[in-house]
């Protein structure tokens, strides 16, 4: 028995669209509005106690460690050994702002291993 290659129906499609364009933009938001301004950036080196410079915070120690990129590679991996629409989601999520927020080889990478997700087989159903 041939197994078909692993494909997507039309809503996961836009699903998959709906949530990259919001993960990549808000990264873009929270990169050139968050940790590039520099008077955003000066108050919260201030000091100053807002939502905004606590995700500033959490994003510049989680790129710096290279969360994001590494999150991705794994979830990559995942998605080649066994792929499906949430290690789809997933992957597309982490590497979407790794991207973005300095991660750009891991997270690359990433990508890669995700299209190539697509040239293996479904997983069975029972």
């Amino acid at each position: 028995m041939k197994k078909e290659p692993f494909r997507l129906s039309a809503l996961q499609v836009q699903w998959l669209l709906i949530v990259g364009f919001a993960t990549v933009g808000y990264a873009l938001y929270l990169r050139y509005l968050a940790i590039e301004n520099s008077p955003t950036a000066l108050a919260c080196d201030a000091g100053l106690q807002t939502w905004l410079c606590k995700t500033r915070l959490t994003a510049t120690w989680l790129f710096r460690h290279s969360v994001f990129g590494g999150a991705a590679i794994v979830i990559g991996v995942l998605h080649v050994l066994r792929p499906s629409i949430v290690t789809l989601t997933a992957g597309l999520i982490v590497a979407g702002a790794g991207i973005v927020l300095y991660n750009i080889v891991l997270s690359g990478i990433a990508i890669g291993l995700l299209i190539l997700g697509f040239a293996r087989p479904a997983p069975a159903t029972s």
